[in-house]
């Protein structure tokens, strides 16, 4: 048990009240300037900090405790009551900033909505529209070497024009787009790579045909489904 009266601090006490060296009925002021002394003395130790901040939060537990079951003294009542007080001073403050932050929050929530990729076949008659252009820009890259730079430059600014128009901002629209092309000219040097060059030309395609191919197919599945 602690002492009757305040007494020096003991850090290696079991007693909360007695590591802060404080009597079952300090006050409030008494509390927390023990706990402010206990800090300064320990300094920058983290070990040392944590045990005091432990032992105020038992001494606050344990004034709540004998609070709810009506054994504290008077003056010991009064600090709890000025303790909950505080903590509900925090809650109210806490409560106010969330509020305050919200509308940002819900912005930011916004924005990453507005990034994020909505996939959603497009229908009626742009459907059609995009399904026939797409069929003849592979035909045309398949058939010629010399289309490969155009359709894909077509492809790029077909996709981001099909994403603005579905609804998507600008930036996230190109954004997309880019991201099309950039993987499909990966996937497709890997598939240039990967094939021997009596299938190359088996295939009647040169090699940068064949790095096209995916890009141009990501890109028709972007101005497809990108919304």
């Amino acid at each position: 048990m602690a002492a009757v009266g305040d007494s020096g601090p003991d850090p290696s006490s079991e007693d909360p009240y007695v590591r802060l060296g404080l009597s079952q009925g300090a006050s409030f002021e008494r509390v927390q300037q023990a706990r402010q002394e206990c800090l300064d003395q320990v300094g920058d130790d983290p070990q040392a900090r944590a045990r005091v901040e432990t032992a105020y939060d038992a001494v606050l537990m344990s004034r709540l405790r004998e609070r709810q079951q009506g054994q504290l003294s008077e003056a010991a009542a009064d600090a709890s009551v000025r303790e909950e007080s505080v903590s509900k001073g925090s809650a109210f403050q806490t409560t106010g900033v969330l509020q305050k932050l919200q509308p940002r929050l819900q912005d930011a929530g916004q924005a990453i909505s507005g990034i994020r990729p909505q996939v959603a076949l497009v229908e009626g008659p742009g459907l059609w529209i995009r399904l026939g252009i797409g069929a003849l820009a592979m035909v045309a890259l398949l058939i010629s070497s010399e289309s490969v730079q155009l359709v894909l430059a077509l492809g790029l600014i077909g996709g981001y024009v099909s994403a603005v128009r579905r609804g998507r901002r600008p930036l996230s629209s190109i954004g997309w787009t880019l991201a099309a092309v950039v993987v499909g000219l990966i996937a497709g040097g890997v598939l240039a790579a990967a094939l021997s060059p009596s299938a190359v030309e088996q295939l009647h395609l040169n090699s940068d045909q064949i790095q096209a191919i995916p890009a141009a197919l990501l890109l028709w599945l972007t101005a497809l489904l990108l919304a």
